[in-house]
């Protein structure tokens, strides 16, 4: 699927170049979040081919979602298993990691505000597990409530779907490529190598729609 707001390289518009240069501070998507939650059929599955590694540091964490739902207490998991998030492709934080990129490769929806309603705990489609489905990124409230009366509750699920012993992390060098599953993974990239580059090529795959 094409990538909202980033154009394509040459020749390929589904493949995206995902870097940072030397003189760039902000790192692209360096939040912890779930691609493009903010769409209504967001991605299965993400690729990322590293093109040109720092010397040091770039790494990227993942997190299971699986294991941080399963981790909630019972009561925990029925008051969240009927709730629904709104996800926005405006939240200021990750907005900001975009504009370098943007300003270099810029599609001409580069300005939509996209918006999508998903259960904070979805069922994996394959293996009927279920996920936290919410992310600091993307996930402003829950639908029928103010982000007031939401962000107490999605500030504790943002800390603890990060917790260390639902990581890993994994180290790039040139040639590497990583696949992980969407629906119940999130990442984040560490920005750890000011004034070097990191050069990557991504690819994200279709998937459907969130289901409880």
């Amino acid at each position: 699927m094409e990538y909202p707001f980033v154009s394509g390289i040459p020749g390929f518009p589904v493949i995206i170049e995902v870097k940072k240069l030397a003189h760039e501070i902000v790192n692209f998507g360096g939040v912890w979040h779930s691609d493009t939650a903010y769409l209504e059929q967001p991605p299965m599955a993400t690729l990322l081919l590293a093109r040109e590694a720092p010397p040091y540091g770039g790494d990227t964490l993942f997190a299971n979602q699986v294991l941080a739902y399963e981790a909630l207490s019972e009561g925990m998991q029925r008051l969240l298993d009927g709730l629904v998030a709104v996800n926005t492709s405006a939240k200021a934080d990750v907005s900001r990691t975009r504009e370098d990129r943007l300003a270099e490769a810029g599609r001409a929806d580069q300005h939509t505000h996209y918006e999508a309603e998903h259960p904070v705990v979805r069922t994996h489609p394959e293996t009927g597990r279920k996920a936290l489905y919410v992310n600091c990124a993307h996930t402003a409230r829950f639908a029928g409530m103010t982000e007031e009366e939401s962000a107490p509750l999605l500030q504790f699920l943002f800390t603890h779907q990060k917790k260390e012993e639902f990581t890993c992390r994994f180290r790039w060098l040139v040639g590497s490529l990583a696949l992980w599953d969407n629906r119940c993974t999130h990442h984040y990239p560490v920005n750890d190598y000011h004034g070097f580059r990191r050069v990557m090529h991504r690819i994200t795959l279709a998937g459907d729609r969130p289901r409880h």
